[in-house]
């Protein structure tokens, strides 16, 4: 039941993922879980493709017949071989520097690890009776996929910093408090934020929030935390309409084009950095992330993570709910 629910997952994710490239072009979310790039885009397409309906159909019930065996073991096993290719490429990127994990552990691996058990259950030819207990057992696997799953996201990829040379970085506001400070999690994404700058990986930084509890805006206290921490302040522009991660992925495309800026880093927690990721690659655009690093561990991370795993998701299905007639 396990493998089963796994195929399911897997595969239902990625026809949706079909259907979301095509309302809208350009974004590709399959990248969330097997990367394909290296391989000519018609024939990534047509093999993923092929192995939804594969993983679909062993989901809903396995293979018996010689030539299901066959098709679906093969598009399994090249999956496999593709996150063993994915995994090895993380450790090389790692071991040159161009990434920094907080747990040197790949998505790729998980997923490697989930393409073995479905390869069992084919090569096994295990066929469980149709049953309540099954369709329950199966459920309950299917939920747990759907909670796991962007909770491996924040972990494995909002933990790993991706920074580079860019031309400016966006940092996401939080809660500025009524007397104007900056709340803790504010100014570890400030901080962070204004390292890259005295690095030189970029050369203008971005504020984007909303009001705070009290008259001073979530950016300008970010915009006086910047400056006292010596960024000048002509390389500081700010976003005051960013009520949300959806608000201020849509107001900063103006200052890209007003900067002609074409690389972009994002700064915020671990937690936000897979939502904002994809908010942006819905747009077209290609952002690399780079987690706040705290001063220490805040309290309200669990509830932050809990309450990103909806979010994750709900941002994920904007495609299809935002093209449904109203």
């Amino acid at each position: 039941m396990i493998a089963r629910a796994l195929a399911l997952f897997f595969g239902t994710f990625t026809l949706i993922n079909f259907i979301g490239g095509y309302l809208r072009p350009g974004f590709n979310a399959n990248l969330w879980w097997v990367d394909l790039r290296a391989v000519p885009e018609f024939a990534a397409t047509a093999f993923l493709l092929v192995m939804a309906f594969c993983l679909i159909s062993l989901g809903v019930s396995p293979p018996r017949s010689v030539w299901r065996r066959v098709l679906t073991g093969g598009c399994v096993g090249l999956v496999a071989a593709v996150a063993i290719w994915n995994t090895v490429e993380f450790y090389f990127l790692i071991r040159h520097g161009r990434l920094r994990p907080f747990i040197p552990i790949p998505l790729s691996l998980f997923v490697l690890g989930a393409m073995m058990l479905i390869l069992w259950m084919i090569l096994r030819r295990t066929h469980a009776p149709v049953s309540m207990r099954a369709a329950f057992g199966m459920s309950a696997m299917l939920v747990i996929c759907l909670i796991c799953f962007p909770i491996v996201q924040m972990v494995c990829f909002g933990k790993t910093d991706y920074r580079r040379q860019a031309d400016v970085a966006v940092v996401f506001g939080a809660r500025t408090y009524a007397d104007g400070r900056p709340s803790d999690a504010l100014a570890d994404r400030v901080r962070t934020a204004c390292q890259l700058y005295h690095d030189g990986t970029v050369r203008k930084l971005i504020f984007s929030g909303g009001p705070g509890d009290g008259v001073v805006h979530e950016t300008e206290s970010m915009r006086r935390m910047a400056i006292r921490l010596g960024v000048k302040p002509e390389d500081i522009l700010v976003d005051t309409a960013g009520l949300n991660t959806r608000a201020t992925v849509k107001n900063t495309e103006a200052l890209f084009a007003q900067l002609h800026a074409q690389r972009i880093l994002v700064v915020s927690h671990f937690y936000h950095l897979p939502r904002i990721k994809l908010a942006y690659q819905q747009t077209g655009r290609e952002v690399y992330t780079v987690p706040a690093r705290e001063s220490y561990f805040l309290r309200q991370i669990p509830y932050s993570m809990a309450r990103e795993i909806p979010a994750i998701w709900v941002y994920y299905l904007h495609p299809l709910l935002s093209s449904l007639p109203t």
